[in-house]
């Protein structure tokens, strides 16, 4: 066959991940062991969002699903597109050929793996051969998303929420109790933790508990006519729960370093038809006995820019890295990216069993240099 000519085809690029607007360079590499005839190498540069599953309509269970394009480019980057005369000879040897893609500016959404729904690019390499099934192969790479910044005004304003509660029992009544937050900025990079300062005035008679959840959501829509389906799913991100605070005291807390966000994708909202991901910080003050509670939601974006100490030289340290494991994004591999179950042939009773993963995105996020003092 055609393909004994070939003893490496690879497609490299500089980097594995890119924000928008940036140039992506890299080149094909192909090893041949003979001259023969090729047409061209042709690359595509894709990036599409599908959404998928199924649903039960009259009784009949049925697949929906939906394509959302943001880029698609194509290139020769060697031969002709349409070939006069001869076909021209590839003599044999080691070649790369490089190839390069200006990334539009334009907001593209950040890649995403989950199960009802992706956010994939990715570059598709054909080699022509006449006569012959062309070899492809795809190389996946990240898109950063957004440009979601720290610092933007409308983040950095504090957000202050308060509740009061009297609850009367066989008229007599209990003595309020006050819950009073303060958010002080609302977008966050993955590794930097949210600033929550709350104070509780227990003047009730019973104790109180405060409790702080990070909840991530993320909702898909498939726009089919008659038939538009959406599904939410959400996650527990994080959470913390305070001591009792007994009645007739007060107690304030800071949450300082117990509300690390982990990595994870960032907001998406607005830039993809077929889904969007958002958080919410939920801050509740929970009665022991009666069971009542105070709550207030606070948005939080989850950012791709990290906040930075306005005329410091210490700058954030930046990592990319794949998201945790129990939120979407993180929670699934696709079945095109896992390669075969590889024994590591010690026991063969013994079920841990190495998955080679060739491709997850990656999210921004910081590290604390450890001698700072927060």
């Amino acid at each position: 066959s055609r393909m004994d000519y070939i003893r490496e085809f690879d497609i490299r690029l500089d980097r594995e991940m890119y924000y928008a607007g940036e140039t992506l360079a890299g080149h094909v590499v192909l090893d041949t062991v003979e001259n023969f005839k090729l047409r061209a190498v042709r690359v595509v540069l894709r990036g599409k969002a599908h959404a998928e599953w199924k649903v039960v309509v009259s009784g009949d269970r049925r697949t929906v699903k939906d394509d959302q394009y943001f880029i698609d480019d194509r290139a020769i980057i060697w031969g002709k597109d349409k070939p006069e005369g001869n076909v021209p000879i590839l003599p044999r040897g080691l070649h790369q050929f490089p190839f390069q893609f200006q990334l539009p500016e334009s907001s593209l959404p950040c890649s995403f793996e989950s199960k009802p729904g992706f956010i994939r690019y990715y570059i598709k390499v054909t080699v022509d051969i006449p006569y012959a099934s062309p070899p492809q192969g795809m190389k996946y790479f990240t898109i950063i998303g957004p440009h979601i910044d720290c610092m933007d005004e409308h983040y950095l304003k504090p957000m202050v929420g308060q509740d009061k509660r009297t609850t009367c029992c066989l008229c007599c009544e209990k003595g309020p109790v006050a819950l009073r937050t303060q958010l002080e900025r609302s977008a966050y990079v993955c590794g930097e933790s949210i600033k929550l300062r709350a104070s509780i005035d227990n003047q009730g008679e019973e104790e109180v508990r405060l409790k702080v959840k990070l909840i991530q959501y993320v909702e898909y829509f498939i726009d089919r006519g008659v038939l538009g389906v959406n599904k939410e799913i959400q996650h527990l991100v994080l959470e913390y729960k305070g001591e009792a605070v007994r009645p007739n005291t007060r107690s304030k807390w800071d949450s300082a370093q117990s509300l690390v966000v982990p990595v994870m994708p960032p907001s998406l909202v607005g830039v993809c038809r077929l889904l969007q991901i958002y958080y919410v910080l939920k801050v509740n003050l929970e009665f022991e006995k009666s069971g009542d509670d105070l709550q207030m939601h606070f948005p939080i974006t989850i950012a791709t820019v990290p906040f930075r100490i306005p005329n410091s030289s210490q700058q954030p340290n930046i990592h990319y890295e794949v998201s945790c494991e129990h939120v979407e994004g993180g929670l699934y591999i696709g079945p095109e990216f896992l390669l075969g179950e590889v024994y590591d042939g010690t026991n063969s009773h013994d079920l841990q069993r190495d998955t080679v993963v060739l491709y997850r995105p990656v999210y921004v996020s910081v590290v604390k240099p450890s001698n700072q003092h927060v």
